[in-house]
């Protein structure tokens, strides 16, 4: 938890924008103002984004909390978790 609290001003700031996205996916329906490509697309936009802030608390708790492959960079620990972190990276993308 350690790497919320210490990363919560940049994380808070990522949601909030994912939260304005939808707000304006919200919105467009509700007006009745729908452009299916621009909604799509701030849809997806909101999706990336949430993804994104989805891999990067995952990387921090692998980091924090199981193992941080920056300090032994050449153990198979090390190997295992870089390998867990790109793969959720890639997931996530």
């Amino acid at each position: 938890m350690a790497h919320l609290v210490r990363d919560k001003k940049k994380l808070v700031v990522r949601v909030r924008r994912i939260k304005g996205q939808l707000d304006a996916v919200e919105k467009a329906l509700q007006d009745d103002r729908v452009d299916c490509p621009q909604l799509l697309q701030t849809i997806a936009a909101a999706r990336g984004a949430l993804d994104g802030l989805m891999s990067e608390v995952f990387e921090g708790h692998i980091r924090m909390h199981i193992f941080d492959p920056d300090r032994h960079p050449t153990s198979t620990q090390a190997k295992a978790a870089q390998e867990l972190i790109d793969a959720a990276k890639a997931y996530l993308r």
